[in-house]
This record gives C-alpha cells, sequence and structure tokens, in this order.
C-alpha cells in the first residue's frame, strides 16, 4: 500500500450516502447519546474480553495500552531532544552571526530560535491532548494536539521564514567588506551533528511505526495522526538542509568576494521554511476539521464488527481522527435475533464498551439500521 493512503481514505461505502449518518435511531439512541457525554477518562471500564482485535493486523499496531503509553513516551523524548539540541544551536549560531555579521548565519539563528520555541510549544500539545474526556468535551481533548502544532508551524513561517528572507533582501546590495566565516564554518559543523542526531531520532521512530503498516519512514510520517512526530520531523529535515545551503552560501562568498552569494543563502533558508510551514500548517488543519481514517483501518473495524457474534450486518460506519491515535465511530448495525428493546440497549451497551477498552478508540456509538438498509460489505481488494 502507497504511504499516501496510510490515513486518507474513504470513511463508508461509495454507494452508502452520509446523510444516514442522523437517520433515526433504535432502541439504542438514547442510551448511545447519554454514554457520549459521560466521562471516559478510564477506557477499562465495562470492558468485554471477547472482543479481540486480531482477527486483521491493526494498521496502527497499538492493540495494547502498553504500547500507546510506550509511543507517547517515544514522542515526548524526541520532542525534547529536538528542543534541547535547538537551544544549544540557537545560541551558539546567534554568537556567530554577531561575530561574521553574515546573512545567512543570522538567518539560521532565527531559524534555530523559533524551532526551539516551536518544540516548547508541541510538549505544550503532547500534555494538552491527554486530558480526559469530560462533560464539556465529550471527545476529549485530542484535537488540542493539532491546534498547538499549527501555532507552531505558524511560529516557523512567522519568525523563521519571514526573518530569513527579509534579511537576505536587505543584504543583496550590501558593500563587500572582509569576513571570516572560520567559527561560522565551526558552529554549522556542530549544529549538524546535533541537528542530524535529532533527525535520525525522528526517522527510527517514524521507520518503526511504518514498518508495522507496511509503509515508508516518510509515508508514516507525512499521514500519521500524530503532529508532534511529523512537526519534529519535517523541523529537522528542513534544519539540516538549511545548515547545508547556508555553509554553501557562505562558502561562495568567501571564495568570490560577492556578498550576494550571503543573501541568496538567507532567501532559499527562508523560502524552504515557508515551505515546510504552509505543510504542517494544512496537515493540521485537515485534522481538525476532521480527517477520515485509511481504507486500511477502515477495512479492520469493519471487519471486526461483522465477525462480532451478536451483530448480524453492518449498514453505516463513520470513523474520525479526533486526536493522535485516536477514532469517533458511529456505527448503524443490525442485531442478531428477535431481541427486545431492552435487551438491544443492554447489547449496545456491551459491544461499545468492547470497542472503547481498545486504546485505538476515544468513543464507540451504536445504533439500529433502518430497515432495508444496504449493508456494508468488505471489498476483497481494498482488505486484503
Amino acid at each position: 500500500m502507497s504511504s499516501k493512503n496510510t490515513e486518507s481514505s474513504e470513511i463508508t461505502s461509495k454507494d452508502q450516502p452520509a446523510p444516514q449518518a442522523v437517520r433515526t435511531r433504535g432502541a439504542g439512541s438514547a442510551r448511545s447519546i447519554a454514554n457520549l457525554t459521560k466521562d471516559t477518562s478510564n477506557p477499562k471500564d465495562g470492558i468485554n474480553p471477547n472482543l479481540n482485535f486480531t482477527n486483521v493486523t491493526s494498521p496502527e499496531n497499538i492493540q495494547e495500552d502498553k504500547k500507546q503509553e510506550d509511543e507517547k513516551s517515544s514522542s515526548l523524548v524526541t520532542v525534547l531532544i529536538a528542543v534541547g539540541a535547538n537551544v544549544i544551536i540557537a545560541i551558539a549560531k546567534t554568537v556567530a552571526a554577531f561575530m561574521t555579521g553574515s546573512a545567512s548565519m543570522i538567518a539560521e539563528s532565527a531559524h534555530s530560535w523559533a524551532d526551539a520555541g516551536n518544540g516548547t510549544l508541541l510538549i505544550v500539545a503532547e500534555k494538552k491532548a491527554v486530558k480526559p474526556a469530560d462533560n464539556s468535551h465529550p471527545l476529549g481533548y485530542g484535537k488540542e494536539s493539532y491546534v498547538w502544532s499549527m501555532i507552531a508551524a505558524f511560529g516557523v513561517f512567522m519568525a523563521g521564514s519571514i526573518v530569513s528572507i527579509y534579511t537576505g533582501i536587505t543584504e543583496w546590495n550590501a558593500p563587500e567588506t572582509e569576513t571570516n566565516y572560520t567559527i561560522g564554518f565551526i558552529i554549522l559543523a556542530v549544529a549538524f551533528v546535533l541537528e542530524g542526531f535529532s533527525l535520525v531520532q525522528a526517522y527510527l521512530q517514524s521507520k518503526k511505526h511504518g514498518q508495522a503498516i507496511n509503509v515508508s519512514a516518510l509515508g508514516y510520517v507525512v499521514n500519521t495522526s500524530n503532529p508532534t512526530l511529523r512537526g519534529v520531523f519535517f523541523e529537522d529535515l528542513a534544519a539540516v538542509i538549511g545548515l547545508v545551503v547556508a555553509a554553501a552560501a557562505m562558502g561562495m562568498h568567501a571564495y568570490t568576494g560577492e556578498p550576494f552569494w550571503d543573501a541568496l543563502g538567507s532567501i532559499i533558508v527562508g523560502i524552504l521554511l515557508g515551505m515546510v510551514a504552509i505543510f504542517l500548517i494544512n496537515r493540521n488543519r485537515d485534522f481538525l476539521v476532521g480527517y477520515k481514517v485509511s481504507e486500511k483501518t477502515h477495512c479492520y473495524i469493519l471487519t471486526e464488527l461483522l465477525n462480532h457474534p451478536d451483530i448480524d450486518s453492518v449498514s453505516y460506519l463513520h470513523l474520525e481522527w479526533v486526536g493522535p491515535k485516536k477514532i469517533f465511530m458511529v456505527a448503524a448495525v443490525d442485531i442478531a435475533g428477535n431481541q427486545q428493546e431492552q435487551q438491544i440497549a443492554q447489547k449496545f451497551e456491551d459491544i461499545e464498551n468492547q470497542f472503547r477498552a481498545n486504546p485505538l478508540f476515544q468513543e464507540a456509538i451504536l445504533t439500529l439500521s433502518v430497515p432495508n438498509a444496504e449493508i456494508l460489505r468488505l471489498p476483497d481488494d481494498q482488505c486484503a
């Protein structure tokens, strides 16, 4: 499967119209709506071990609480490493910028200070997103992660891109002066090592999770629902490329004696940061407005519903990311056998609790299918 489809595909059957999401509910209606407003801070409440979630390989490979906690911890470590590296690098680059007067070095120092601030915002995003659901936020606070990650990306654009481009433009026609870039090259070399280490850390984390769903590290980090990992990865990637550009620009200035090379390097770094910022802003916007899961994830969950002994068929399935590794599910199903209204309500409650016990789900709500509704089937070519 291509990386493009990792977490971005159709939610429902192409023949199934979206309006059925608000169709008349059966016996489980009032109870399901009430469940949506209750505190789900402890997903283990009401766990039923009958649902094993092992019929299909989990596309996110997070079938256990421990795995999810390990992933959160590794994401936080990745951010902390990036922030620490950026603070050290920013201080060193600032000193070098004052000593050399290089436009490219000024741009790089602005870039590192922006990245340090953005990393701090990503840590805030990690902390905010794990707050448990409550009455005012029944689906939890997972989308806080996208809000703070978007603010961080906007910070890259403002503090990094604009400052770098402006510096390059103002220094384009600067008079030639004698320059000694030795300290600048030393700082860039040290920064390259530190930024490279942070990038490798983010890459290895992405590779590990990508292998679980058979996609590349880059494919995973582009499409993952984890904005922190994506932000750190692309900021570090931009930083490494920017360091190479800055070193080349300073080298050309020293070799030719033409100051516009240094200014050009600053402008290129600014454009690079702007492109990364726009990409990150767009990805966070996607998840904020309601992002659909991948075909593989959709097939995985539909399979679990269809294989459940108490479910005859599924006529509607809505799956939406409401936070990093957190899905909101609404499904219209037909219960097996002829049961009384009270029995159906209890059956819905049991099945919903089984899904809530899986850390992949923030909330799960079931409702009865309307009579003669077209049922959903598993297409072999998509769920293999």
